[in-house]
């Protein structure tokens, strides 16, 4: 499969429009997981139980902790995955690098 101009070109707009997007979503996962620790300590200072374990305990299966954990699941997986479509973004602008000064060089004669 050859390379062309056109995907190398559309490849780097992909790296300019989706790079934000990266920065964003790489923002809101770490964002959810300093919340997380927050709410722990919210949650954890709102419950009944009388020792540190229990109220951990009472703090981690309450529906709002479990909530923020969804979210950053949702958040690491946006994360990776624009970061793996970006990676691919950047291999397909190499590889059309690396084409084209193969083909400069065989029209030089030099290879």
């Amino acid at each position: 499969m050859e390379t062309t101009e056109k995907s190398a070109t559309e490849a780097r707009k992909f790296l300019y429009t989706k790079g934000a997007e990266h920065g964003r979503a790489k923002a809101n996962r770490s964002y959810l997981e300093q919340f997380l620790k927050v709410k722990l300590a919210l949650l954890m200072k709102e419950s009944a139980e009388t020792t540190m374990a229990g109220k951990e305990m009472d703090a981690k299966t309450h529906e709002d902790y479990i909530q923020i954990l969804h979210g950053i699941k949702i958040a690491q997986e946006e994360e990776v995955t624009l970061f793996w479509q970006l990676k691919s973004a950047e291999a397909t602008i190499d590889i059309y690098r690396t084409e084209s000064a193969n083909n400069r060089a065989t029209d030089r004669g030099m290879v």
